[in-house]
């Protein structure tokens, strides 16, 4: 297997985790020893609820299941798993493929939709994949993390100067608006642009879309992103 290529070619320490749920045992051996090989750790289930019972799953990782199964479905789980609090991605495999249901997989989802026997390449590029895509939402969960935290940490005046300033208002409408005096509005638009790490007007718009600040009604509704020099 030396010639089979993992994520980025080589093995790291930070290893993933593949959940792989089979009621057939061939594939689960056969996983057991393919995906460790490339640097990822395997564990195997006979079921879906076997799966779901042994939670919660931590991440990275992703999840390489068969579509026919006793009890809950590949696809099945597939459609519900959010609603279960699982958001590892999903590799799909079958001995029994059609188009409708690849199709039904795809638009539910999925990284990747393999018959079997699957090709060992082609199993390590679909998880490669799927592990891809879970790394990139974890980041993406602890950068709002982080961003609610830094929000948080404003002052309720800082927050209101934060919302004010981002719906395109004047520093000296703000000022009016929350009756006080412009140098003091200076002062906390300042203290917003320091806590919430952000170098330029651009970047705090921004967040403030990622935050879903809503405008004030006393505030203007003209975007700051309306502007010719907001990227």
């Amino acid at each position: 297997m030396s010639a089979l290529l993992g994520p980025g070619g080589t093995v790291g320490n930070d290893r993933p985790t593949v959940h792989v749920i089979d009621d057939d045992v061939s594939p689960r051996e056969a996983l057991s020893l393919l995906l460790p090989s490339v640097g990822f750790d395997v564990r195997t289930y006979e079921a879906v609820q076997e799966f779901i019972e042994a939670g919660p799953h931590g991440s990275p990782g992703c999840i390489v299941l068969d579509v026919r199964m006793p009890g809950i479905s590949g696809l099945d789980f597939q459609s519900r798993r959010e609603g279960l609090g699982i958001r590892l991605p999903v590799v799909l495999m079958t001995g029994h493929s059609d188009i409708p249901m690849s199709v039904r997989a795809m638009k539910a989802g999925a990284v990747d939709f393999l018959p079997k026997p699957f090709r060992d390449q082609d199993m390590i590029d679909a998880v490669t994949a799927a592990i891809k895509q879970d790394r990139e939402r974890c980041a993406a969960d602890r950068a709002a993390a982080e961003l609610r935290d830094r929000y948080a940490s404003l002052s309720l005046r800082e927050q209101q100067v934060m919302t004010l300033v981002t719906f395109g208002n004047l520093t000296k409408q703000i000022a009016f608006d929350l009756g006080l005096c412009v140098q003091t509005v200076k002062a906390h638009r300042s203290a917003v642009m320091r806590k919430m790490a952000a170098r330029t007007l651009t970047e705090l718009v921004r967040m403030a879309d990622a935050l879903a600040l809503h405008a004030p009604r006393s505030a203007s509704y003209k975007r700051l992103r309306s502007c010719k020099y907001v990227g």
